[in-house]
């Protein structure tokens, strides 16, 4: 490899127009790529196959008018007094103009429906008055006919009495007539009251029967009971805009018609628009973006000390940048993306960009500098470091590309895309760098260095000094691994409480639409406004009419009985009578932790028993699809973790021929990692330096944050240890002894470690401040991470470890040095046969000296 990279950049030194004009015609390419085939970025993430899609899909198949999405819109007026009748009309009009639009389904006015809520209270307690005056008429009636009965009984029993008397008198037959007529004239009356009974009972049974059905509705309209669309105090309202397909799915030039609409507001009446409606695709170039690419170039020209030199590794990035992101987006036609697939893309390109054209141009710089000719110090420099280049960039290629064994798309392809954006910046690296140096020629030099070219050694390992000939002591090595051991842990801690979810409205910038609506909502509404759950419960048997109301009571009750439930609220039936469905709203938000409990414990609830057999719960919403999202996320890391971790240990093997190196490396991997973990948590979940960092609520963490540091942070923190530990191999096969060779690997590498790792934190650290709540911790957690891994485990922890183990660092079973191939990173073989001189075999046609030669 070394070879053949000493050959391509001979190659692209000699042809260096050809080679920039080529990467020139790549982008524009990639660009009309861009242009014909990209496609909409979702601003939503989503995993197939989760128990909340499992639901949704029923619900489109079942149930279609509980199916698709919605958003909300929240109206406050501004002074916080009662709406006045002209600000009810202007929402209500307001509305209609959303309904009106395509794509949107219906559009509920506030008002109306508070209304409608509060008739329907109102009609229970008058029915229950209603009964109760039947009551009252049918106990009078009762009465009135109870005592008509008595006197046609007292009537009978005299009429039966003079029947006897006249028959003792032996007058019956002269009575008879008469008798018979007054008889007649009992039947009749006591047929009158019998059907007067048989009436009452009839309008008793049907007063019950309507009791019972209104005291249904009315445990129905309990369990709603906190529920409201217009807030107690008449301040503030809510309205709901229903799509026909699911939020994520929506044209997002829909979405942006209602946020302008909103954001033009109403006279009196501030509109606020929900995440659901207003997320969008985040801009991944802002002030803290260019800030940090502005100290990358400061760190550049403190190093290089020249305008050119310092501008060279930016434009190669900004070159590969610019190739690896139109190139990719130019898919998003045919793949879907979602916001973030592109950021971590250009993270990386940007981050290693820099640092891969740093390593290549500090090497030819000083090569130069011992006096090797123009041409072949390019060649040289792109065989040894740039071999360490492909090599370090290679395994952070591969831990991204790792990424799909955790069998979520949207994180496959995150992962896709950023090993795409870092093999481009090694292609740029190896090719566009020495083509541009070529260019530049031997103005990558200062002029005090042009002047003393051939002065500087051409030992490749560091000159001896009083600094590195004499190892470090023991006791100091020992102080330095303890103390940074014990500081990376104490800085882990907090990691034992991190709870994972994705971004809700109250992570937006409190001056955002976003924010304010959550805030309303939880303030006048309650927090569980921002975090409906729908659940859907599958019958044994189809019902349909007093069976479906008393089913809903049921299930209702059963729901509401769990914990953390504020309102149970039936949205109503599949045609076939087989599926109910519940909007449920928590007494928590979207992240509290009593949410999620609450959707396991309405999982856990099903099956439910019935007469006619069992009942089955699924629950669904946007809170539900984050929490079953960071759930398998979470479940995710540690297999990709182990499948990390055991890629650093072979590579690690393989390259230093070494089995303790490899293991001290990952100790050192995964300490920095958690430490990284609970300095996230530290700021991000529990709001610690908040006002520094932008936290105003702290939230969980971002779900799919863990596995992409996981994959990031591996792959630096490879390639810091491959150039630091190489030199300290260098020069322990030189003849240094173990403990001299890491002092003498430590001074060589680490200027350049340093610089690298600083322009890596800075680019990073840019995206810190980002508009975007996605990406803000994505930044902090790389910057961070590579901080403790450059500065804390690489500098201090693995020079203080190589140290304590001396010789033993080195060992290698003989066995297994037999099979592993010998792997030459940074062009040992190509170094020795091309010897550093101050002359080169290939001198410049002009005759000046090799040095000078452009």
């Amino acid at each position: 490899m070394a070879a053949l990279l000493y050959r391509l950049g001979r190659f692209s030194a000699r042809r260096h127009w050809q080679v920039i004009v080529s990467w020139l015609v790549i982008i524009a390419l990639a660009g009309v790529g861009y242009a014909l085939f990209a496609g909409t970025l979702s601003p939503t993430v989503s995993i197939p196959g989760t128990a909340t899609q499992a639901v949704q899909d029923e619900l489109t198949e079942k149930f279609p008018k509980a199916s698709g999405g919605s958003g909300t819109l929240v109206f406050a007026t501004d002074d916080g007094s009662e709406f006045t009748t002209a600000e009810q009309s202007a929402i209500a009009s307001f509305l209609n103009r959303i309904g009106s639009e395509d794509g949107v389904k219906a559009t509920t006015d506030p008002f109306v429906t508070q209304a409608q809520l509060d008739d329907q209270k109102q009609q229970i307690v008058d029915g229950r008055q209603q009964i109760e005056d039947g009551r009252a008429q049918l106990t009078t009636a009762q009465q009135q006919l109870d005592a008509g009965q008595a006197q046609l009984t007292a009537g009978q029993q005299q009429l039966d009495a003079a029947r006897a008397q006249a028959e003792a008198a032996g007058q019956l037959e002269a009575a008879s007539a008469q008798l018979d007529a007054q008889q007649a004239q009992i039947d009749a009356q006591q047929a009158q009251i019998t059907s007067g009974q048989d009436q009452i009972d009839a309008n008793t049974a049907t007063l019950e029967a309507q009791s019972e059905k209104l005291e249904t509705g009315s445990k129905l309209l309990d369990l709603a009971a906190n529920l409201r669309f217009v807030s107690s105090d008449d301040s503030a309202a809510v309205a709901t805009v229903q799509f026909p397909v699911s939020v994520n799915r929506v044209d997002p030039a829909l979405k942006s018609t209602i946020v302008e609409m909103a954001e033009a507001g109403l006279d009196g009446v501030d509109v606020y628009v929900s995440n659901d409606i207003s997320q969008s695709v985040p801009s991944v170039l802002g002030p803290g973006e260019v800030v940090g690419v502005i100290v990358a170039a400061l760190v550049l020209l403190l190093m290089l000390g020249t305008v050119i030199g310092a501008a060279l590794p930016l434009v190669s990035a900004i070159v590969g940048l610019g190739a690896a992101t139109l190139g990719s987006m130019a898919f998003s036609g045919i793949i879907e993306f979602t916001s973030v697939t592109i950021v971590l893309g250009v993270m990386l390109g940007l981050a290693v960009g820099i640092d891969y054209s740093l390593f290549i141009l500090n090497r030819h710089r000083r090569q130069l500098k011992q006096g090797v000719e123009l041409h072949e110090s390019i060649g040289l420099a792109n065989g040894t470091s740039g071999n360490a280049v492909v090599f370090a960039g290679t395994t952070v290629i591969v831990a991204l590309l790792a990424l799909n064994v955790t069998g979520v798309p949207f994180l496959g392809l995150m992962g896709t895309v950023g090993a795409i954006s870092v093999a481009v910046a090694i292609l740029v690296a190896v090719t566009f760098t020495p083509a541009v140096l070529s260019v530049i020629g031997m103005k990558i030099l200062r002029k005090k260095e042009r002047a003393r070219i051939g002065e500087i050694t051409a030992d490749r390992t560091p000159p001896v000094s009083m600094k590195t000939a004499v190892p470090m002591r023991t006791g100091r090595a020992i102080v330095t691994l303890i103390g940074g051991v014990a500081v990376l842990a104490v800085v882990a801690l907090p990691a034992l409480d991190m709870r994972l979810g994705l971004p809700v409205g109250s992570s937006e910038a409190t001056s955002s639409s976003q924010y304010k609506a959550y805030k309303v909502l939880e303030d006048k509404f309650g927090a569980g406004q921002n975090s409906p759950l729908v659940v859907v419960a599958d019958l044994p048997a189809a019902v349909s009419g007093d069976d479906l109301l008393a089913q809903e009571v049921a299930i209702g009750q059963k729901i509401s009985a769990q914990d953390n439930v504020s309102a149970v609220v039936p949205i109503g039936a599949s045609d076939d009578g087989t599926v109910i469905a519940f909007q449920v709203l928590p007494t928590g938000g979207p992240a509290d932790e009593s949410t999620e409990a609450l959707v396991h414990d309405l999982r856990d609830l099903s099956p439910i028993s019935s007469a006619d057999g069992d009942i089955s719960l699924g629950v669904a919403g946007n809170a539900s699809a984050n929490i079953d999202v960071s759930e398998k996320l979470a479940n995710a890391l540690p297999l990709y973790l182990v499948v990390v971790v055991g890629l650093s240990l072979l590579i690690l093997i393989l390259v230093f021929r070494s089995i303790l190196v490899p293991i001290t490396a990952t100790a050192g991997f995964v300490l920095s990692l958690l430490a990284t973990f609970g300095g996230l948590t530290a700021i991000y979940q529990y709001g610690w330096l908040g006002a520094i960092f932008g936290v105003h609520d702290p939230a969980p963490i971002l779900s799919f944050l863990p596995v992409i540091e996981v994959g990031v942070l591996f792959g630096l923190a490879m390639d810091y240890q491959l150039f630091l530990v190489s030199g300290m191999r260098e020069a322990y096969v030189h003849g240094a002894s173990a403990k001299v060779a890491v002092q003498r690997g430590l001074h060589a590498g680490r200027t350049v470690v340093t610089a690298a790792a600083i322009i890596m934190i800075s680019v990073f650290a840019g995206f810190i401040f980002s508009e975007s709540s996605t990406i803000r911790p994505i930044g902090f957690g790389l910057a961070f991470g590579v901080l403790l891994d450059a500065f804390v485990v690489r500098m201090l922890l693995i020079p203080a470890a190589m140290h304590l183990l001396g010789r033993s660092a080195w060992w290698f079973p003989k066995w297994l040095d037999r099979i592993v191939p010998n792997v030459d990173v940074e062009g040992a073989a190509l170094e020795r046969s091309h010897p550093v001189g101050t002359e080169s075999a290939e001198q410049p046609k002009t005759g000046q000296p090799a040095a000078q030669s452009r």
